[in-house]
């Protein structure tokens, strides 16, 4: 299947698109592995993102009852908010943790705002249930 049979690329523009590498080679496509420009995590990475990765269940377990969908992140790329339901943003912070990046994604269709909270909110809420549960 030639490259003009395909539907448009959503990432195309993106910082991190290999869209302008789409070659084939013998009829098959490149291997795209060799162009992504990872980088090891240190043991200080690793260790942020286990305790990320803890800190979103706990955040979870508190907030998702309370109808809350997920967390909304500033975007230092587009200077925009991301959306990101619980279980995408745990997925790619384990692709992060397992294979040093993360690979793009479908932003989330038409979120609701407000049923998304940022992460210091996220850890503000935590930290007052602790509270409270702590004078009990």
């Amino acid at each position: 299947m030639s490259n003009e049979a395909l539907p448009p690329d959503p990432f195309a523009d993106g910082p991190d698109s290999v869209a302008w590498a789409r070659d084939e080679v013998d009829g098959e496509y490149a291997d795209y592995e060799d162009l992504e420009d990872d980088h090891e995590l240190t043991d200080e990475d690793r260790a942020e993102l286990v305790e990320d990765l803890a800190n979103l269940a706990v955040y979870q377990a508190l907030l998702e009852p309370r109808g809350l969908r997920g967390i909304q992140i500033d975007c230092p790329d587009c200077e925009e908010p991301h959306y990101h339901d619980w279980e995408l943003l745990r997925s790619s912070l384990r692709q992060l943790l397992d294979e040093g990046r993360m690979r793009q994604h479908e932003p989330a269709y038409l979120p609701d705002p407000s049923l998304y909270v940022t992460w210091e909110y996220c850890r503000g809420y935590a930290d007052g249930v602790t509270a409270v549960e702590s004078t009990r």
